[in-house]
């Protein structure tokens, strides 16, 4: 009840009365003998009042990371052509710029330690002593005599090429008459290599693993450059490579290894042929190293 104001229409007494409706609403009203009564609100037009259709939410259109990467690596000065291709290992995103191949030089020393670990393994024993000594003057110096006994010792091209067909590198093929440094070889293989010796699902067992990784954990001073310049923790492992080109005078400079960039850890392979000097290879491949990493983790954009 609402009020106390009290009237008479026709002898009765109206007191009005407060009622809640089938729409919920209360109205007051009384009928003329005196007995209240609810007057009801018409449900169905308040129920017919339009609801709001909420504007959908837009799709994020998905990145494209290998036109982002070329973006990225359009901005280093480069001599000659070039090749980079960089993966997340906690993502797995991953982008690749430049699709030509490249002669390996001393990268390819990662490689055949690795092939030399698989095959022994699947003939159930280790590496011996003089194995290990000579992978390790091949991989923390960059030593060729290391190289060429260890080239003997997997089988030459014929072992490194059925290694690396278990690796599943598709466009690798071993240098012939014993140039194992002029092995070929791409940016996006060479990231299938590392993922080979950093990754899960390896052919190489976990040990074998820790074993290569921690000869590039150890390259000597001197050989401290390349996809290096894009880890922000001091943690890498690296092998680089380094040849002047006998027909052109020009250099072939690569890097492959792992680092870690914005709290990342990312595989990267960068090669490249056709630099005047070593050094203006090893400034290209840096330059393109720190493209990669930041292109990957969006801290580049174009």
């Amino acid at each position: 009840m609402t009020g106390t104001r009290r009237s008479r229409i026709g002898g009765a007494l109206l007191l009005p009365v407060l009622a809640l409706t089938a729409g919920g609403v209360w109205v007051a009203q009384a009928d003329g003998g005196g007995q209240p009564r609810a007057a009801v609100v018409n449900a169905q037009a308040v129920a017919a009042t339009p609801t709001p259709t909420p504007t959908p939410t837009p799709t994020p259109t998905p990145v494209d990371l290998n036109a982002v990467l070329a973006a990225a690596a359009a901005q280093v000065p480069a001599e000659g052509g070039a090749s980079v291709a960089v993966l997340d290992t906690a993502s797995g995103a991953s982008a690749v710029y430049g699709d030509g191949s490249f002669v390996t030089a001393s990268i390819v020393k990662a490689d055949l330690l690795a092939a030399l670990l698989w095959q022994r393994q699947r003939a159930g024993r280790e590496l011996s002593a003089d194995e290990k000594a000579t992978a390790t003057l091949m991989i923390e110096q960059s030593d060729n005599d290391a190289a060429d006994a260890l080239w003997s010792a997997v089988g030459g091209a014929a072992g490194l090429d059925e290694a690396n067909a278990a690796f599943g590198l598709t466009a690798t093929t071993a240098g012939t008459d014993g140039y194992w440094g002029l092995t070929t070889t791409t940016a996006a293989d060479q990231l299938r290599l590392l993922q080979v010796v950093f990754g899960q699902g390896s052919p190489l067992t976990a040990g074998s693993q820790a074993y290569l990784q921690s000869l590039m954990g150890q390259v000597e001073a001197d050989q401290d450059w390349g996809v290096s310049a894009a880890d922000q923790d001091g943690a890498y492992t690296l092998k680089n490579g380094w040849l002047p080109r006998s027909a052109t005078g020009l250099w072939a400079v690569n890097s492959i290894g792992r680092v870690t960039y914005d709290g990342r850890e990312l595989l990267v392979a960068v090669l490249t042929e056709g630099s005047a000097d070593e050094g203006a290879g090893i400034a290209t491949v840096e330059g393109l190293a720190k493209a990669a990493a930041g292109a990957l983790t969006g801290e580049l954009t174009y």
